[in-house]
């Protein structure tokens, strides 16, 4: 069997766990996931796009084309109904700051202080993209729908996860772990829809 090298375009490394435990249930010893952390002569990728779909697609093709080797990337966030759908694509840097975790919530919590618990819905959207250096690109959404809770509780994951609660849980995602939030997750369900997809491409490049 071909192991196939695949770049994913991040330095986040929980996420690079998520995708590589995410990736090896889908495709067993089929792929070789490797972070952009191993490149650390590449910048990061301004995310410059109005829409997640462009997001990810612009970073899995910036990857591709800077290291040769097939990308895939994400582009993921939280739309709280009562902020008209943000933070959305400015999720992880909602508080000024990419990837502070911490403030990110404390602004999503002071933002929804006033709001009654059954007002309080919102989901998580996730697309997955890869790219093909000089080739194809494809992208595949997954969508993880419930309600921000009133404070952050739970020590898994990572974002979001502590104030966010599934549909259908008592329990945040902070508190579900890693088994069950890969088995509902908005990451999970873009990564399983990809993956057959990624297998094909990555098989016609032998």
């Amino acid at each position: 069997m071909t192991k196939h090298r695949l770049v994913l375009a991040t330095r986040n490394a929980g996420k690079i766990e998520e995708f590589r435990r995410i990736l090896e249930k889908i495709a067993p010893g089929v792929i070789d996931l490797i972070g952009v952390d191993q490149f650390p002569a590449l910048g990061d990728v301004d995310e410059t796009e109005d829409s997640f779909a462009g997001n990810a697609i612009l970073k899995a093709r910036t990857i591709a084309e800077k290291t040769g080797i097939p990308a895939i990337a994400d582009d993921s966030g939280l739309c709280v109904d009562a902020l008209g759908g943000s933070p959305g694509i400015f999720s992880a840097r909602w508080a000024g700051v990419h990837g502070d975790d911490a403030a990110n919530i404390e602004k999503v919590l002071g933002q929804l202080r006033d709001i009654s618990a059954e007002k309080r819905g919102a989901h998580f959207t996730c697309v997955a993209a890869l790219a093909i250096p000089g080739g194809a690109q494809i992208t595949e959404e997954g969508t993880l729908e419930g309600d921000i809770l009133m404070s952050p509780i739970g020590s898994h994951g990572f974002g979001y996860d502590p104030i966010f609660r599934p549909s259908g849980f008592d329990l945040s995602l902070a508190q579900l772990g890693p088994e069950i939030k890969d088995a509902i997750s908005h990451r999970g369900q873009s990564l399983r829809a990809i993956a057959p997809r990624v297998a094909l491409l990555l098989d016609g490049l032998r």
